[in-house]
């Protein structure tokens, strides 16, 4: 393994433009429906990091072909083959969004990836595609599904408490069976609903309709999407750690491109951040963000933006009054149990954290440096990043894990740092 990364110290005010990659969320989702199509679609700057990379492998591994350049991908459908294995990595797009399209290929398909996502659940999604036809081995990684050239579909109940990938998956697909789908959650609430709203609207944007008049339940009908061309946005997630890195400096920090309409739940991140002391400006050229006189603490509700949770979290541990992140108890079977892995690693760096059921109470206390482990979950990595910045000696076991879906993530921070743009 290799020696941890010493997390850079801010001898001045952040003051930068900062230009992000694209979004990982509707990197894959586009890539699935472009898939799922019969013609070639083109991808505008997507997302090239590891879970977009490992989600154009698996369909090739199926039989699709991803030509990937710099800047553009062009995805080109072809008869979905099966007797293959996918690496789905640790990523629950991959693993989650690939189960339904497997079902649909000709002969089995074996998923299998690192060792964490053998833990993350996906048991109430495997269930729902047995309901509708499928022939699945396995209720967890490693599994296969013993694909029939195509399902049924029809009228299905979901338990997606766990996660809204299990909804996403269903519907991306469901307009390829036969009957087309319904799906109808049961259970306690779905988590991250943005994503859903996401994967609706790209799903109308491809000419599938989606009835969402009735609450709590999708249909799609049997459809084609039909897309030519797909530009990718900005990851808006991605946007938290150089933000608050403005915040905890003191400095000011600019992001074009932020679009003003998105479906992303990273689009929530500045009314967040204002409740924290952020001082905003949101128009056609982008975000601007500048750090307020105090960092103030956060009583919020994230159970839609589960993702912005740890940098968040590294804001309150500085921030000068207590806080509450509640309503993400979710986060525990995420790339690692994020809850226990922020109380335990802000707590080593003399964090006053408390786990609750379901998120964290943050107080006031002065923190020091040491070792912050990242559980191989990249916004930990990052959220550590962020305390480096005004705690001397912070380092992360793994700042590599960034790869996940911030490329050259130590480039782009020591870019910040200078005062660049990227």
């Amino acid at each position: 393994m290799s020696a941890p990364w010493q997390a850079p110290h801010a001898d001045r005010p952040v003051d930068a433009v900062i230009s992000l990659p694209g979004s990982k969320s509707m990197t894959n989702r586009a890539l699935v429906l472009a898939a799922l199509g019969g013609r070639p679609v083109r991808l505008r700057d997507p997302l090239d990091a590891r879970d977009t990379r490992l989600m154009a492998a698996a369909l090739v591994e199926l039989g699709v072909s991803v030509e990937r350049t710099d800047t553009d991908w062009t995805v080109r459908p072809g008869a979905l083959s099966g007797s293959c294995t996918v690496d789905v990595g640790n990523a629950g797009t991959v693993m989650r969004f690939l189960l339904p399209v497997a079902a649909l290929a000709d002969g089995p398909v074996h998923f299998d990836g690192d060792p964490r996502v053998r833990e993350r659940p996906v048991a109430a999604l495997v269930g729902a595609l047995r309901a509708l036809g499928a022939d699945v081995a396995g209720d967890a990684l490693p599994l296969t599904v013993c694909g029939r050239r195509g399902l049924p579909g029809g009228d299905v109940e979901l338990n997606a408490s766990q996660s809204s990938q299990f909804v996403s998956a269903l519907l991306l697909v469901g307009c390829r069976f036969d009957k087309g789908l319904t799906v109808r959650p049961v259970g306690p609430p779905v988590p991250s609903q943005p994503h859903i709203q996401m994967t609706i609207a790209m799903l109308r944007a491809a000419g599938v309709p989606v009835d969402d008049s009735v609450r709590g339940q999708w249909s799609v009908p049997p459809a084609e999407p039909a897309c030519a061309e797909w530009t990718i946005e900005p990851d808006l997630s991605n946007a938290a750690p150089f933000l608050a890195a403005a915040m905890v400096t003191g400095g000011a920090v600019r992001i074009p491109h932020w679009p003003l309409e998105t479906t992303q739940p990273g689009a929530q991140l500045p009314a967040l951040l204002l409740r924290m002391g952020a001082q905003l400006t949101l128009d056609g050229s982008g975000l601007a963000l500048r750090a307020g006189p105090v960092l103030a603490g956060l009583d919020a509700d994230l159970h839609e933006v589960g993702e912005l949770v740890p940098v968040l979290a590294a804001l309150c541990a500085l921030a000068s009054s207590p806080s509450r992140l509640h309503g993400i108890a979710h986060l525990r079977r995420h790339e690692t149990d994020r809850l226990t892995a922020l109380a335990t690693e802000l707590g080593r760096l003399g964090g006053e954290v408390r786990e609750t059921g379901d998120g964290l109470v943050i107080w006031p206390a002065p923190l020091h440096g040491g070792l912050f482990r990242a559980y191989d979950d990249h916004r930990l990595a990052t959220a550590a990043a962020v305390l480096g910045l005004v705690v001397p000696g912070v380092e992360v076991d793994d700042i590599a894990t960034t790869g996940k879906t911030l490329p050259d993530f130590e480039q782009r921070w020591q870019q910040m740092l200078a005062g660049g743009v990227r």
